[in-house]
């Protein structure tokens, strides 16, 4: 029954272990994911600037008028831009935002996670080990 313990307090010390790598790869990770969230913010209206710029330029106007297959295809593409980068703006803003309230509630797991370490270590008499 003893060993049953042990083995259990092992397994539960171990997926606590892998839970915790886990959270801290997703912090990693979310490094990317807010510059990506960013990248979205600037790109996205540039593009969608520029393409209105394109469709309301005089010379559009005249390409539309001497090559009428062409410039279907290419009013196609400017507006295809404008939906995709509209698109892009809206999941930009949402996943930074996501990113921020996950990040706050990284910072408060952390905290507590130290907080639980340091009550038991010192509930017990234990050494706190230092972290690399």
């Amino acid at each position: 029954m003893i060993n049953y313990k042990r083995d259990m307090t092992t397994d539960s010390t171990d997926i606590l272990t892998l839970v915790d790598g886990f959270i801290e790869q997703i912090s990693k990770i979310r490094t990317l994911l807010k510059s990506v969230s960013i990248s979205g913010l600037i790109l996205a209206p540039i593009a969608i600037a520029l393409s209105i710029f394109l469709l309301t330029h005089a010379s559009f106007f005249t390409i539309l008028e001497d090559q009428a297959e062409f410039g279907l295809a290419l009013m196609i593409l400017l507006g295809s831009v404008i939906a995709i980068s509209s698109f892009w703006i809206f999941a930009g803003l949402r996943q930074y935002r996501m990113i921020s309230t996950w990040n706050k509630r990284y910072d408060n797991y952390v905290t507590n996670k130290e907080q639980i370490h340091k009550k038991i270590a010192s509930q017990f008499g234990f050494k706190e080990e230092s972290e690399e």
